[in-house]
């Protein structure tokens, strides 16, 4: 079997990416209408991870404003014009198809946003995966009350982070 690779998300997989994040994130539940924006929204930032003949995981991104955190399950309507940061709205993978991968696909984004002369990445760090995200370089943000406020939705212990592309 070929080694999973990461390749454009298409409308045709959303059915594998809804059944993916029902599977990875059974408590941050979004309608597969919020995933079919992003990929109309910004298809360059969202990608899935390809295993063999089946999807083994996803990754949305797009742009967006720091410190304004997109909530979940919610369209955006559309993207900002003056957009500060490439937004990691969601990287997910089954557990037998990690290792390595969330590598691979961060260095793909990074690489879009500093073509869109985007100089920062950030994301939301869930259910504990935040020593992995600082791994790839991220870090956290002190939250303010309002930053705070917003994180709620995404469940105890949500981080928000940044990641400066001018450092690295």
């Amino acid at each position: 079997m070929s080694k999973p690779h990461w390749r454009p998300a298409h409308a045709s997989d959303l059915p594998a990416i809804g059944a993916i994040a029902a599977r990875i994130h059974p408590d941050l539940p979004e309608s597969p209408e919020v995933f079919a924006e992003k990929m109309r929204l910004y298809p360059g930032g969202c990608r899935v991870l390809v295993a063999g003949d089946e999807i083994a995981g996803y990754g949305l991104s797009h742009p967006w404003k720091q410190h304004r955190i997109p909530p979940l399950d919610a369209l955006l309507a559309r993207l900002p014009d003056d957009a500060d940061c490439l937004y990691v709205h969601d990287v997910a993978v089954l557990p037998d198809f990690r290792g390595g991968v969330l590598r691979t696909y961060v260095a793909a984004i990074e690489e879009l946003a500093r073509a869109s002369q985007i100089a920062t990445l950030a994301l939301v760090s869930v259910y504990a995966t935040r020593p992995l995200w600082e791994r790839l370089g991220f870090r956290t943000v002190t939250m303010d009350a309002e930053l705070r406020a917003k994180l709620e939705s995404y469940g105890e212990g949500a981080t928000y982070m940044l990641r400066d592309l001018a450092a690295t």
